[in-house]
């Protein structure tokens, strides 16, 4: 079986301990997180905003090496500009409004280009690489892999507050986050030659002005033999963080092996999986998705059982059973979306309590 590489991108908030708001660390993380970290670490357009790397990692226990690195690096960091550091979809009431813009020509195009919608997009990811053989191999596991992309999506929910408001949804980042173009489910394409024709074109068109601009949940990436998954929130937790990413590369692998053996997932139609991520982002794992085979919803639960028993057969090649089955935790004790709301009912709807809450989740397992 191939390596199956990984790499994961963290991006998180910079908070103030006094009024628990976000709070702009004036690229000071960022350029002393460079000294010792290098390209790891870099500034997002948000200056409340510091996004992390691994380098890439051989198997999922070098990446928790590398997650859990970095995450304390960037505390301590902050720690010294007197800033905590949270890692949730979203912040619970900070205004996006009030944010300060990182100066740089690539942001102020950006913003030129979208106006609000790139201004509003106060919005905090995981995205996760797996490394494939070739581009080819890579678009047919893209397509089959897209029907999993709300599974996935449900256990990641940890954004259910926005501007102060409990929206109602695990998920409000995926809302607030469909205003940019070429987002959300990719559509399918038969070969990877389809695929880079198309966005040769949006390229040759002036819709967009480098590859990276096709923010799809998941994507073939435009510079590495690598397959991104763009979907998630980020979470609360370095635990969870590397329980998505197993049960991605699970996925890549197992669906790889099928491939290999003449054997193919069905495929289904975007418009279909788009009503899968809306109820992921609804309901987070306490709804109920759709079995398409089967025609009829199935609690999540149950598919999510499907889930772990499809990708078994790949989990000892890979090395990583235990991080995979880290989703019986989750599906115990909830996502970060419900473990942040059961701290605002606890505390009779303080915004500020939550903060706190997500800034000790996120130093959980560190130290």
């Amino acid at each position: 079986m191939p390596l199956f590489t990984l790499g994961i991108e963290e991006e998180f908030q910079t908070i103030d301990p006094v009024t628990r708001e976000l709070r702009s660390h004036m690229s000071k993380i960022v350029e002393g997180g460079q000294i010792t970290l290098q390209e790891r670490v870099k500034a997002e357009m948000h200056q409340a905003v510091v996004e992390v790397g691994t380098n890439i990692c051989h198997n999922i226990q070098e990446a928790r090496e590398e997650v859990t690195e970095l995450r304390r690096h960037i505390i301590e960091l902050a720690d010294k500009q007197n800033l905590l550091v949270a890692a949730a979809g979203t912040h619970p009431f900070s205004d996006w409004q009030e944010q300060l813009i990182t100066p740089n020509p690539h942001y102020d195009a950006l913003i030129d280009e979208m106006r609000d919608v790139a201004r509003g997009n106060l919005i905090f990811g995981l995205h996760v690489h797996v490394g494939i053989e070739n581009r080819q191999e890579g678009i047919e596991i893209l397509n089959a892999v897209r029907y999993f992309l709300p599974h996935i999506y449900a256990l990641s929910t940890n954004s259910p507050f926005w501007c102060g408001r409990n929206t109602g949804f695990k998920s409000y980042r995926s809302k607030v986050f469909e205003k940019f173009p070429r987002t959300g489910i990719p559509d399918y394409f038969a070969t990877a030659t389809e695929y880079d024709e198309y966005i040769d074109l949006l390229m040759k068109t002036n819709c967009i002005s480098n590859r990276k601009k096709v923010w799809w949940d998941i994507r073939l990436h435009p510079n590495y033999d690598t397959i991104e998954f763009r979907i998630c929130d980020i979470t609360l937790r370095i635990d969870e963080t590397i329980c998505l990413a197993a049960l991605m590369q699970a996925l890549v692998a197992k669906l790889h092996k099928l491939l290999k053996q003449n054997l193919s997932f069905r495929t289904y139609r975007r418009v279909l999986i788009n009503e899968n991520k809306w109820r992921a982002a609804r309901y987070g794992i306490h709804g109920k998705l759709i079995d398409f085979g089967k025609q009829e919803e199935v609690p999540y639960r149950e598919l999510c059982n499907e889930l772990l028993e499809f990708v078994d057969d790949v989990l000892d090649e890979l090395g990583s059973r235990k991080e995979v089955e880290y989703i019986k935790e989750i599906l115990d004790h909830g996502t970060g979306a419900d473990r942040q709301i059961a701290v605002f009912e606890q505390t009779g709807g303080d915004l500020k309590a939550v903060v706190d809450y997500i800034v000790e989740e996120t130093k959980f397992g560190i130290y």
